[in-house]
């Protein structure tokens, strides 16, 4: 008999535009997405149901971040980046009533916490960071702690600006070659004590850029290895590698130096660079553990793979048209396997991809070993604490695409 493929848990419907952005929040109790008319829905994970729906933007969503339990950062094309509070007790307040669904009053919004006016004539989403890195991470923030936003300039797009928060001041300019063309990707995150940003631009250049004491930023990496404009980017969980996929059909692994000793020569490979020979994946994300990353492709393929060896480890594919956004949960909150813990017979499967071939057997035992891990969690519980356990444990990848429609997936 055939191997079973993948199916997804859950199809979420009620967009009636493409998905351009999606993101868990709340400790994967909620699924906040995107479109590509402005309109942002939070899912409630535990019943598979919208809990809140609102226009954000006048027009299309570019990205979307969770900051803390009530926070949600969003950045439309309508030049505009709006922090969102929105608290579990606000969600009985706003409207429910997806997008497709004509309603007789206009739906309110969350309050509005903070807005800034910023560039997006070249499509490239937002990035953010906590202004101290020693209080964590942007998802487990409180509202009152500072944070950095990094987005193209205002003038000049191949520049990027640094914003904080709650001043809403810009405090950084860091300006790139002239001839890289737009930003299109970026990533702002603390390496060793200093504040770094990744940025990809249109000609396939990646490049990273470390503020050093003085207050001087120092170019630490550049390199092009995309023929075709980059599409994402996303930063190993380690801080020690990135990961950038393009127009092409390439996805390159590339290190993060510290230092102008480490710095490495213009046009030098990346760490890694494999062929997919599937061009358009953009969205790509790296999960909390730092084991899998996935893309969203344009053939309506979600794919997946090793971020040790960037080998293929699953096609996951429902959707009929393009797919544009992809999100990871988190699998490092309590209760669920951490990065440290002792790996399941299904992570011991694609551990094992750094050899060049698999034993067939040895994924079909460690399928079955997930299916029974996936039917036994939360036995015991009640119905509402077993669905809440599950949203919360559950190794979840949503994918969005230009059909509305998101795909819910439980794997690995």
């Amino acid at each position: 008999m055939a191997e079973p493929t993948p199916s997804p848990k859950a199809v979420l419907r009620g967009h009636k535009a493409q998905i351009h952005a999606a993101t868990f929040v709340r400790h994967n109790e909620r699924l906040a997405t995107g479109d590509a008319e402005g309109w942002v829905v939070l899912w409630d994970l535990t019943i598979m149901r919208p809990r809140a729906v609102w226009r954000a933007h006048e027009n299309a969503i570019l990205g979307i971040r969770g900051w803390g339990r009530d926070n949600i950062i969003t950045h439309g094309r309508d030049h505009k980046l709006i922090v969102w509070r929105i608290r579990e007790e606000d969600e009985g307040r706003l409207s429910a009533a997806l997008p497709l669904e004509e309603t007789p009053t206009p739906r309110p919004q969350p309050w509005v916490l903070h807005l800034l006016e910023v560039n997006t004539m070249n499509f490239c989403s937002f990035a953010a960071c906590l202004g101290d890195a020693a209080q964590g991470s942007l998802d487990a923030a409180a509202s009152t702690a500072q944070v950095l936003l990094a987005v193209p300039n205002t003038l000049a797009s191949e520049a990027i600006d640094i914003y904080t928060l709650p001043s809403q001041t810009r405090i950084h300019t860091i300006k790139s070659s002239q001839t890289n063309g737009m930003a299109m990707s970026l990533s702002l995150f603390h390496h060793q004590g200093c504040l770094t940003l990744v940025a990809a631009f249109e000609n396939g250049f990646v490049s990273v850029h470390r503020l050093d004491s003085d207050g001087a930023w120092t170019m630490t990496y550049r390199s092009q290895a995309h023929t075709q404009p980059v599409l994402s980017i996303d930063v190993h969980p380690n801080r020690e590698c990135f990961f950038t996929s393009a127009a092409d059909a390439l996805i390159a692994k590339h290190p993060v130096p510290t230092s102008r000793q480490e710095k490495l020569k213009e046009w030098e490979h990346p760490l890694k660079v494999v062929n997919t020979k599937h061009s358009g994946q953009q969205s790509l994300k790296v999960r909390s553990d730092g084991k899998l990353l996935a893309t969203a492709g344009w053939d309506s393929k979600i794919r997946i793979y090793s971020a040790k060896t960037l080998k293929e480890l699953a096609v996951l594919s429902w959707h009929k048209v393009g797919a544009y956004a992809v999100a990871f949960a988190s699998v490092d909150e309590p209760g669920a396997p951490s990065a440290n813990s002792q790996p399941t017979a299904s992570e011991q499967a694609f551990e094992s991809d750094t050899k060049d071939t698999t034993d067939a057997s040895q994924e079909k035992d460690s399928i079955e070993s997930w299916q029974i891990r996936s039917l036994t969690r939360g036995a015991g519980m009640s119905v509402k604490d077993r669905r809440l356990h599950l949203a919360k444990t559950a190794h979840w990848i949503a994918a969005g695409a230009k059909d509305g429609k998101v795909s819910l997936w439980d794997i690995y």
